[in-house]
């Protein structure tokens, strides 16, 4: 009979679950693994579980997957009426990952972090499934610290992780980025046509995450004048919640300043900018070492335990990055990048160090771990069992 069903198993079409979410930084890394995974094995089904109401569950479907929502939700800050329902969204969460578990019977279930990525790979290691999560930051987070003693593979993307994980679980991948990030060669001219730039002035790149940025759009509000005294062009995104805002602020401005809320063409930004203004989150570092591009970071205080600082003093460290910290942004950061715009031999310097750290391959490096689990799956019989009902 256990013979029977273990050959049922194999048998079976390969189905993963990737979860997580919330901001482009988990979003965009999980999509990129579950293309990888596709290119591996082209018939994998893979399911995505996000968080309901937040930005996944409408980014996911454009790429391609199907996406379901849990209704897991972070701590509000000033707002105890919402956080009294946070233990009551956590159990119907964890109810919830276990149904869709039990329902898909995926072979493996990896997390990239998020709010969905907690209750889904808590649910999976206790169903035995296995399980790897993706940790991009230099300095863990609570969930991926408690969830690494019981996945069974974790993928990071910098050295000395083992202060927060099982070394032997540990594997350095790098961070999975967007593909045609990979490839920027020849896209300037597509990139001036695409902005409308003007092709004769260098371009400053002003990105605050996904999401947008406060400190970096008033620090650039504040600074239009200085600006557009200089012989430069500015794209500058400043996130959907912020457009309207800074948008009516450039009223009457030159054309010098392309401002939008989004950037669906990051690969064209990166490819025509000299100088870029960002955030120091996971998934931008990554692709700023990849792009090889010189930076100006400013990390956001408002992230667990600080680490979007501890990753952009990894860069800075390696003289690969500036740093701005968040409170001198308003009187320092303007100032700093059009320094660096105008110095073409630090910049190279930075570029040249920069590109030392990327990993181009980080999504495929992750999904034949991911693969490597499968497979492993497949030769223990307690896991057979267990998804084979």
């Amino acid at each position: 009979m256990l013979n029977k069903k273990l050959n049922k198993m194999r048998e079976e079409k390969l189905k993963a679950i990737i979860s997580g979410g919330g901001t482009g930084g988990h979003i965009f890394p999980a999509i990129a693994i579950g293309n990888a995974l596709k290119n591996i094995h082209p018939s994998m089904e893979i399911l995505f579980i996000g968080a309901t109401g937040r930005m996944e569950m409408e980014t996911v479907p454009k790429y391609g997957f199907k996406i379901l929502g849990l209704p897991v939700a972070g701590l509000q800050r000033g707002s105890l009426l919402k956080n009294l329902m946070l233990p009551v969204k956590v159990l119907l969460s964890l109810a919830g990952a276990r149904s869709i578990i039990q329902e898909f019977k995926p072979h493996v279930v990896v997390g990239v972090g998020g709010y969905a990525s907690g209750p889904v790979l808590f649910v999976a290691s206790m169903m035995r499934k296995p399980t790897l999560i993706q940790e991009q930051n230099s300095h863990a987070g609570i969930t991926n610290k408690i969830l690494g003693k019981r996945v069974d593979k974790i993928c990071v993307a910098y050295d000395h992780m083992d202060k927060f994980f099982p070394a032997e679980k540990i594997m350095i991948t790098g961070n999975p980025v967007r593909k045609d990030i990979r490839y920027l060669e020849g896209k300037k001219e597509e990139a001036i046509k695409y902005f409308k730039l003007n092709p004769g002035l260098r371009t400053l790149l002003v990105v605050g995450g996904s999401l947008g940025s406060r400190v970096i759009n008033e620090s650039i509000r504040i600074q239009l004048e200085p600006i557009r005294q200089e012989r430069i062009q500015v794209i500058w995104q400043t996130g959907k919640n912020y457009f309207s805002e800074y948008d009516a602020a450039l009223k009457g401005f030159d054309e010098k300043i392309k401002i939008m809320s989004f950037i669906d063409r990051m690969d064209l930004a990166y490819a025509v900018a000299d100088v870029v203004i960002s955030r120091a989150g996971a998934l931008s570092i990554s692709e700023l070492c990849l792009a090889s591009k010189a930076s100006v970071l400013v990390p956001s205080p408002n992230v667990a335990e600080d680490h979007q600082t501890k990753n952009a003093m990894a860069l800075v460290n390696k003289e690969a990055a500036l740093y701005v910290n968040d409170g001198d942004a308003l009187k320092d950061l303007v100032t700093t990048a059009l320094q660096l715009i105008k110095n073409e031999p630090l910049q190279q310097r930075l570029r040249l160090n920069i590109s030392k750290l990327a990993k181009p391959h980080a999504d495929d490096a992750i999904a034949e771990e991911v693969m490597k689990l499968v497979h492993e799956g497949v030769s223990k019989p307690h896991r057979q069992i267990q998804s084979a009902f």
